[in-house]
């Protein structure tokens, strides 16, 4: 390369800005990409206040050739995860970069030295910037755009990584369930739906748009408390769960979140989301001045759903109930019209939703990856 390689730490609000902007650059010519929605992202990557970083730390980076930004990268440390694992690691995320594997390395180099300096040998990622948020490489599935909230990258990404000598930790699935399934779908499972719903009394019902607060918090509750045994899962604090409540209010569509419920119990919830992602595009992921008012008008004329949470409490784990819940969504897919339902994602060694879901017929169609790169870890020999 003729221009000289620098990566230095971002200080300024150009460097702020340059880190955002890098992702126009890199896809301008990707059809599939989706911008970021950048008041969110703001956030995320500690420029502006969130709830995340208030245990937590991040700090970014930039590459640069002369004056040109050819890469990005984040280094977290999530206290959380370090509580609850003990693995001394700390994580990468908001990677982007040209293909170019000097700036790929330094990037990584950059990311490791600091979470060095925060006393973490191990790092692991993509998280951006973590389990609870978007997260994972994509290695399969290049040929379809990504639904809201998933994430997207080129296919030399993972070349990159492999490169510098990160490995294969755990691999995620998006199941895809399409619209002309479901008569094969309401003829295998509607009368295995009833009998469940008989033997253990469960009752189906939509969100309560009365109660639409207490609802969110609920589902919030169930997910964190449903993880517990998960991989590299950690509960969001109380102060993120506030801060994703307030968030997702205005996303969430009360028809498409089917409540589970035992003796007036909430014991499950399938929260799906239209796909924003086609009205974020065309927005450039800019909410203002008029596309927050785009992103969320006429919700039911998106025909493209992804279901972000499908949990059940674990002592009902074994009762069915996700059948159920994907089952009580089919009315509502004839009803608005929908053509695809996205189940995104789960966990390879989840077998118990993976089971679900391909009982239920749905397809797998992308797979994204986590990586480790470690060197240290309690108890093992160096």
């Amino acid at each position: 390369m003729s221009d000289s390689l620098t990566v230095t730490a971002v200080q300024s609000s150009r460097d702020r800005r340059d880190f955002l902007q890098l992702p126009w650059t890199i896809y301008r010519d990707d059809p599939n990409w989706i911008p970021p929605l950048l008041i969110t992202h703001l956030g995320l990557l500690g420029f502006k206040k969130d709830a995340y970083y208030i245990h937590n730390k991040i700090q970014t980076f930039l590459a640069r050739r002369g004056k040109q930004v050819v890469g990005r990268i984040a280094a977290i440390v999530n206290q959380g995860h370090l509580d609850l694992y003990h693995d001394n690691r700390g994580f990468f995320g908001f990677f982007e970069c040209f293909d170019d594997q000097e700036a790929a390395n330094a990037l990584f180099d950059a990311a490791r030295n600091w979470l060095k300096s925060q006393g973490l040998e191990n790092i692991r990622g993509p998280m951006n910037p973590s389990m609870n948020h978007e997260v994972g490489l994509l290695v399969d599935g290049f040929q379809f755009p990504p639904m809201f909230m998933m994430t997207y990258n080129p296919p030399y990404y993972e070349r990159l990584i492999t490169e510098y000598g990160f490995q294969k930790s755990q691999d995620l699935y998006a199941f895809a369930g399409y619209i002309e399934m479901l008569p094969k779908v309401l003829e295998r499972f509607s009368g295995f739906a009833a009998q469940i719903r008989e033997r253990f009394g469960v009752t189906i019902r939509t969100m309560n748009r009365k109660n639409f607060d207490s609802e969110v918090r609920a589902f919030q509750d169930i997910y964190n408390r449903s993880i517990s045994n998960t991989w590299g899962h950690v509960p969001m604090a109380p102060e993120e769960v506030e801060q994703q409540a307030k968030g997702l209010k205005a996303l969430l569509v009360p028809e498409l979140a089917i409540v589970a419920e035992i003796d007036g119990k909430i014991v499950g919830c399938l929260v799906c989301l239209p796909d924003y992602n086609p009205r974020i595009k065309a927005i450039q992921g800019k909410l203002f001045p008029f596309g927050f008012l785009k992103l969320l008008m006429f919700k039911n004329r998106m025909k493209e759903i992804r279901s972000i949470s499908a949990n059940v409490l674990p002592e009902y784990q074994l009762m069915g109930i996700p059948l159920l819940m994907l089952n009580a969504l089919v009315p509502v897919a004839e009803a608005w019209g929908i053509r695809k339902a996205e189940f995104s994602w789960v966990l390879e060694s989840n077998s118990y939703s993976r089971g679900s879901l391909e009982k239920g017929g749905t397809v797998r169609e992308k797979t994204y990856r986590i990586y480790d790169l470690d060197e240290f870890v309690p108890g093992k020999p160096a």
